[in-house]
């Protein structure tokens, strides 16, 4: 094979789910802006693939979670990597740096280990909440990690790990959240807001979204003014989820597709898959009841290994249930409406709720969280 002269400040950047793909374009972005010599090689989204000097492949677009879901995805992972080894050792970049996405992420660390190219961990996955001895392989394959909870670098320094929390991310995405009056003398006529997130990848959305939806039909007995938004992705087949729903479409209900969290933060209450978005409804300050299901074998193998008492970050942030949570069988639209219901009934519940979770906001650093991770790894890779 021809060896091609290596670009000086060439970067390798890998992220393979939809928030992973976010987080890795603020990154890139400025990663740019401290150093405009930087030349961005990259394998994650939409998102990613404009700022990217050399953009591989959209595996964002296929992201697989669980224990089971990826092994369907294991052809094209084996295609990916051997275009990662190949551009690894034609092109000997400066430095490898990868975002979440672990199942395929800690191969990329394994070959970037093997060709002693350093590696940083941006956005590490939550390896405190499972299967803890991946950290003590995080800290074997990495030369820094940048972690998003106040709490990581301690429990990482146990396994010998390099972590630095500057922030969580998020706080360079989304905005301020709305002043909110819950003053309401009329609850039962209210126009209440109620929006809906049912998961980025398709499993979720199948297996939440109509649950979702039928929560909704039962709000509307008790409260009749209400207005549900489900909140989907650019990208999103709005009539492959209409189909899903199964009727015809309600006439105070309809999809959004919002990029700036600006029609989210108008919501009142929140129906949400756990993920990301549990923790960015809290940074918004929207109250929400938390609902997860997950393919029937992932979910049993998932109950043997995890150690954390809530499925929500939300409630993990807070070290107690601020949010309720409904999983797998209790994800059901009756007890969804009956925990909506009851909150809208009770409006000074609702406002305690939203100081409770804003309260978390200040846990979680400041803005710029981005620029202060590009301006660590640079100066790193000075310093070698």
């Amino acid at each position: 094979m021809a060896t091609v002269t290596p670009i000086v400040k060439n970067i390798l950047v890998v992220a393979g789910d939809v928030s992973g793909d976010i987080h890795a374009a603020g990154l890139i972005r400025a990663l740019k802006e401290a150093d405009p010599e930087v030349r961005i090689t990259a394998i994650g989204g939409k998102n990613m693939q404009p700022l990217c000097d050399n953009f591989l492949y959209d595996l964002a677009g296929k992201g697989a979670s669980g224990f089971v879901e990826p092994l369907k995805k294991m052809p094209l992972w084996v295609e990916l990597m051997n275009q990662i080894r190949t551009y690894l050792e034609t092109q000997n970049p400066v430095a490898v740096i990868v975002v979440d996405f672990y199942g395929f992420n800690h191969q990329v660390l394994g070959m970037a280990e093997h060709r002693h190219i350093p590696a940083y961990y941006y956005v590490t996955p939550q390896v405190w909440a499972s299967r803890q001895y991946r950290a003590k392989q995080l800290a074997r394959l990495t030369k820094k990690m940048f972690v998003i909870y106040p709490f990581e670098p301690a429990f990482h320094q146990k396994f010998g790990g390099n972590a630095v929390f500057l922030g969580n991310p998020l706080l360079d995405i989304l905005p301020e959240p709305l002043p909110k009056d819950y003053h309401i003398t009329d609850p039962k006529n209210h126009a209440w807001k109620l929006g809906m997130l049912p998961g980025s990848r398709p499993g979720e959305i199948k297996r939440l979204a109509p649950a979702f939806y039928q929560t909704f039909k039962q709000v509307l007995k008790e409260f009749p003014r209400t207005q549900a938004s489900m909140f989907l992705l650019p990208d999103a087949d709005e009539k492959a989820v209409a189909a899903l729903l199964g009727e015809p479409l309600h006439p105070q209900f309809h999809f959004v597709k919002d990029t700036n969290y600006e029609q989210r933060k108008q919501m009142d209450f929140l129906l949400a898959c756990s993920g990301t978005a549990t923790l960015e409804n809290a940074l918004l300050g929207v109250p929400m009841v938390v609902a997860y299901k997950m393919f029937w074998p992932t979910y049993q193998i998932a109950k043997m290994v995890i150690k954390v008492k809530y499925i929500s970050l939300v409630n993990l942030l807070a070290d107690k249930p601020l949010v309720k949570e409904l999983i797998q069988q209790e994800a059901t639209p009756h007890k969804l409406a009956g925990e909506t219901m009851a909150l809208f009934q009770n409006p000074p519940r609702l406002a305690a709720m939203r100081q409770a979770l804003l309260q978390l906001r200040a846990q979680l650093g400041e803005p710029g969280v981005a620029a202060r991770a590009a301006r660590e790894i640079l100066n790193n890779l000075q310093q070698k």
